[in-house]
Order: C-alpha cells, then sequence, then structure tokens
C-alpha cells in the first residue's frame, strides 16, 4: 500500500496525473493518445506504478464524464493532485463480463441509497480512497438497472479484503458492502445510468491497456536483444543463430503492428470519436496478446534463468497475464468487434 501511495504522491509532484485524470475545475477532456503514451513508457519500467496510476484514471473517469460539479471538486480536484485515490467496483464473484448479472443492489431510502453486496478483484482495493461502485436500483431491470455511486472508502459498511495474486504487490481484492448508507447526491447521472456509465469509460481506457501490454512488449523485447547478444552457445551468440533472429523479427513485427492499432484507436477519440468501440477493442484484444507471446519468447531466449525469479523477463511475464482479463477478457473483445463488423453489415 505504501508503494502505491508513493507511486500517486510521485506522479502527482511531476505533473503526470492530469494525463490520467480530467480535473474537475477546468472540465478540460483527457486526451487519450498522452494516455497511452504515458502509460507504454511507465510500464516499460513499473507494471506495478503504470496499474495503480491507471486505476487512479478509472476510478475518476465516471466522475467526469457525470458532469457533477460538486462531486467534481470533492473528487477530481484532490485526485489530479494525488490526495484522493480512486478505485473502479464494477465486477463480482458471478458478474464479469455480463454487468446484467449484477447482485449488489442500491435501495433508496429517504435522501440515501442502501447498498448491499460483493464487489470481487477490484484492483487499488485497500488504497483507494474512494469507489465508484456499480449496483443495481432497479432489480428487475437488468443491466439498465444499473447506477453508479462514489463510496467513500471509510463509509460505515464498507470493509476491503485484500487478495494475492500473481504479481504479489500489486493491490487487489474484494469489496464487502453490508448495509452501506450512501447520499443520494453521490449517485452519477440518473438512476440507471450505470451501464452507459461503465461502457463509456472502459470505451475509453480500453485502448490504453493495450499502451501498457505495448510497454511490457518492448522491455521484454529489450530483454531478449541484450540477452541474446551476451549469451554464446556453440562459438557463437545465439543472437547469430537463424531461430533467434526470426523470434526477434516477429517480436518486433507484432510490436510496431500492436502500437498502429493502439495509437489508431487513441487518434480517433481524440479527434472527436464519439465511441471507440471496434477501435479500442481491437487495439487490446491485438496488443494484449502479442504481448503475451512476445513475453513468452523474451522469456525462451533466455533459457533456465528466464524462470528465475528476479530476472526481468520472469517478472513481465507474471504481469503480463493479467492484461488479457482485466477491462475485458480477450474473448469479450472478440464479441464486441464481430458485433460491430455485422452491423455495419445489417445483421
Amino acid at each position: 500500500m505504501a508503494a502505491g501511495r508513493e507511486f500517486i504522491a510521485a506522479a502527482a509532484e511531476h505533473e503526470i496525473l492530469p494525463l490520467f485524470v480530467a480535473s474537475g475545475g477546468d472540465g478540460a477532456p483527457l486526451s487519450l493518445r498522452s494516455l497511452c503514451l504515458a502509460r507504454e513508457r511507465i510500464a516499460a519500467s513499473s507494471a506495478f506504478a503504470d496499474s495503480v496510476l491507471a486505476v487512479q484514471g478509472l476510478g475518476s473517469y465516471p466522475i467526469s464524464i457525470a458532469k457533477n460539479e460538486d462531486l467534481s471538486r470533492r473528487y477530481l480536484d484532490p485526485g489530479v493532485r494525488g490526495r484522493a485515490i480512486g478505485a473502479f467496483a464494477l465486477t463480482e464473484p458471478e458478474a464479469g463480463s455480463d454487468p446484467a448479472a449484477i447482485q449488489t443492489t442500491a435501495r433508496s431510502d429517504g435522501d440515501s441509497y442502501v447498498l448491499t453486496g460483493r464487489k470481487a478483484l477490484i484492483s487499488n482495493a485497500g488504497l483507494a480512497t474512494f469507489y465508484v461502485v456499480f449496483a443495481k436500483t432497479d432489480p428487475q431491470g437488468g443491466s439498465k438497472g444499473l447506477s453508479a455511486f462514489v463510496v467513500d472508502a471509510d463509509m460505515p459498511g464498507l470493509r476491503v479484503v485484500r487478495q494475492l495474486n500473481l504479481t504479489a504487490s500489486h493491490p487487489i481484492g474484494d469489496l464487502s458492502l453490508e448495509e452501506c448508507r450512501v447520499p443520494a447526491g453521490r449517485r452519477l447521472g440518473a438512476s440507471g445510468d450505470g451501464l452507459k456509465i461503465a461502457l463509456t469509460t472502459l470505451d475509453f481506457f480500453r485502448a490504453s491497456v493495450g499502451a501498457a501490454a505495448c510497454g511490457l512488449a518492448t522491455r521484454a523485447l529489450d530483454e531478449a536483444m541484450s540477452r541474446s547478444m551476451s549469451r554464446h552457445q556453440f562459438g557463437s551468440r545465439i543472437a547469430d543463430f537463424q531461430l533467434t533472429k526470426a523470434a526477434l523479427a516477429d517480436m518486433a513485427t507484432e510490436l510496431e503492428a500492436a502500437r498502429l492499432l493502439v495509437y489508431r484507436a487513441a487518434w480517433t477519440k481524440d479527434r472527436g470519436g464519439d465511441r471507440i468501440t471496434g477501435e479500442a477493442s481491437m487495439a487490446k484484444l491485438f496488443a494484449t496478446e502479442a504481448a503475451q507471446r512476445i513475453v513468452d519468447r523474451a522469456v525462451q531466449i533466455h533459457g533456465g534463468i528466464g524462470v528465475e525469479r528476479g530476472v526481468v523477463v520472469e517478472r513481465l511475464y507474471r504481469e503480463v497475464r493479467a492484461l488479457r482479463i482485466y477491462e475485458g477478457t480477450s474473448e469479450i473483445q472478440r464479441l464486441i468487434i464481430a458485433d460491430r463488423l455485422l452491423a455495419e453489415r445489417g445483421c
């Protein structure tokens, strides 16, 4: 937790947080290209720092698009200065890719809502000072009955349970909401706007997940190049072997293709694209899958030392895996892309 807070504080000091959090003061929109550039560079050095900062943006973005001045002053202005830390609480034990399956409820009670339920696999859990929580205000409304609420981390009835994962330093955990009373003014948008807010947020940030994947892949390629030039077998550098050259060529080509998809999506958004659902899904799908292959090849080029704890490519191998799951699995991205293609044909 301390390391996460240190990263947030350092990002604020060096004026990096405005790339992730839209300040409530001037209402200036985020640049997706700038966000992608930042995530690619940061992830190449520290996937942990990238994830903490990315979730700071993910947890803040729903507030910025809701255009609530009071909540912007309360959360976004401190957030861009590192004095508030956000998190995005959508996933549940039985509701990941399917928001309609969300079981957390928000019951209206006077000038408050009472939230009850459980959220799972929430990044920045325990680190965040506030959570954007998605809950059903209309239990019979399916995904259209979702609403979004800003819940302070110290509100009675909210409990965080930390979890361990492949990258043990990454703050992730479950949220338990037991009759957690939230002022009605903390609801984002109108009742039932939750799905639209969630999808708009994911639409924006998915391309940046691809950028983070490019950062990890860049580091893996650099490590593979260095290893192949320094390691000798059968009297030659392994960089001189044709199979090694072929692997390096494939890694570099896939990385450049991934970058083109990521920055095409970012360019489209920054040029005024209302929704970039198809572009963002293609960018995330290809970049994260390519990064997994690139990191895997880097481990192979390292040989046995590539799976030793403390070696950079071993760390990258653990860190890259989650990118194919969070903010929409690769399988969901394929469905989104196919649905867009069929819709364009009128099917």
